[in-house]
C-alpha cells in the first residue's frame, strides 16, 4: 500500500519542488557578491545565474550517485522514507527564507534521508562509511574555501598593488562577470544532482532497479525546476551575504567567487555533495580577514555558523516525525 505509484509521482513532484526552493533559496549563492558590489544589476544577475544553474545540472551525476546510493541502503527505502525527507527539507528551507539565513539546503536533504531512513528501517539502514566521507566534505570544505579565498586575495592585492584602483575596479568589474557565471555553473553542477540522486532512490526503490543510473529526463527536471527557482531570487539572503556579512569591492567579489566555484568543481568531480551557502559564505569571510580581521562581521558570520549546526539534528528530527506521522495515517 505504501509503494504506490501515486506515492513515486508524490515523490518526483516533492522532489522538483524542493529543487524549485533549493534555486530560490540558494540564488545569493551565486549572485549576491556581483549584486552588492553592482557589477551586475539585480535582474541580469539573476537571469545569468538561472541560464548557467541549468547547464551546469548537466555537467555530471557523480553526487546523485553518491546521495542516492552512498548514504542509506537504496534497497531499504520506501517511497514514504523520500517524501518524509523531502518535506522535512522543504519546511527548513522555507522557515531559514523567511528569516533570511542562508543555511544549507545540502544539509537539510541529507540529515532528512537519515532522519526519515532511520525511522522507516533503524540505524542499519545508514552507509556508515558513505555518510562520515560527506560529513567530511561538508565540514572541512568552508575551511578549505576560507583559506583559499583569503590566499587569493593575498596574491590579488600582491599582483594589483601597483595599480591604480580605478584601473582595478575596472579589470574586476569584468572579471568578476566571469566568476559569477562559474559559481552559477558549479552551483548548478553540484546542489541539482542531489534532487537527482534522491529521485532515482525512488525510482531504484519502486522499480527495484539493480542499478543506480540517472534518466535523462530525471536531469532535464531536476536542472529546469532549480533554473526557474534561481529566476525568482532570494533577496532576503542576497541582503545577508552580500552587504551584511563583509562590505565587497569587485576585487573582493571575484575572489571569492572564483574560490567557492572551484571547491565546488573539485568536489562534484569526486561525487561530493557540498554545501554551496557553506563555501561562498567561508570564501567571502577568508576575502574579508584578508583586508583585517574587523573587516568581517564576525556576529553575522556566527549567527550563519549556528543555523549550519542546528540544521543537522533539526532536519533529522522532523523527517523522523514527519515518517512516522504519515505511516500511522496511511
Amino acid at each position: 500500500m505504501h509503494d504506490t505509484y501515486a506515492l513515486l509521482v508524490c515523490v518526483v513532484l516533492l522532489a522538483l519542488v524542493f529543487d524549485f526552493i533549493n534555486g530560490f533559496h540558494d540564488t545569493a549563492n551565486a549572485i549576491a557578491t556581483s549584486v552588492s558590489t553592482r557589477v551586475l544589476s539585480p535582474k541580469v544577475a539573476v537571469a545569468m545565474a538561472a541560464g548557467l544553474n541549468i547547464a551546469g545540472a548537466f555537467a555530471g551525476t557523480a553526487v546523485a550517485k553518491m546521495v542516492g546510493s552512498g548514504l542509506v541502503e537504496a534497497a531499504s527505502v520506501t517511497q514514504i522514507t523520500v517524501i518524509s525527507a523531502l518535506l522535512s527539507a522543504i519546511i527548513w528551507d522555507l522557515i531559514t527564507w523567511y528569516f533570511g539565513l542562508p543555511t544549507s539546503s545540502s544539509h537539510a536533504i541529507l540529515s532528512s534521508l537519515v532522519g526519515a531512513a532511520v525511522a522507516t528501517a533503524g540505524t542499519g539502514i545508514i552507509i556508515t562509511k558513505g555518510v562520515i566521507k560527506i560529513l567530511l566534505g561538508l565540514f572541512l570544505s568552508p575551511v578549505v574555501g576560507l583559506l583559499l579565498g583569503f590566499l587569493l586575495m593575498h596574491l590579488l592585492i600582491r599582483i594589483f598593488r601597483r595599480f591604480s584602483p580605478a584601473l582595478v575596479t575596472k579589470i574586476f568589474n569584468r572579471s568578476q562577470i566571469v566568476s559569477a557565471a562559474y559559481m552559477a555553473f558549479s552551483h548548478g553542477n553540484n546542489d541539482a544532482q542531489k534532487t537527482m540522486g534522491i529521485i532515482t532512490m525512488a525510482l531504484v526503490s519502486y522499480y527495484r532497479l539493480p542499478d543506480f543510473h540517472v534518466p535523462f529526463w530525471v536531469i532535464f527536471c531536476c536542472a529546469t525546476a532549480m533554473g526557474l527557482g534561481t529566476a525568482f531570487g532570494g533577496w532576503r539572503i542576497i541582503k545577508t551575504l552580500g552587504v551584511r556579512l563583509v562590505n565587497l569591492r569587485p576585487i573582493h567579489g571575484f575572489a571569492a567567487e572564483a574560490s567557492a566555484a572551484t571547491v565546488i568543481e573539485v568536489a562534484s568531480r569526486f561525487g561530493l555533495p557540498l554545501s554551496t551557502t557553506h563555501i561562498i559564505s567561508s570564501t567571502i569571510m577568508g576575502v574579508g580577514a584578508s583586508k583585517r580581521l574587523s573587516a568581517v562581521r564576525w556576529g553575522v558570520g556566527g549567527n550563519i555558523v549556528l543555523a549550519w549546526v542546528i540544521t543537522l539534528p533539526a532536519c533529522a528530527i522532523l523527517a523522523w516525525a514527519i515518517c512516522k506521522v504519515i505511516v500511522v495515517l496511511l
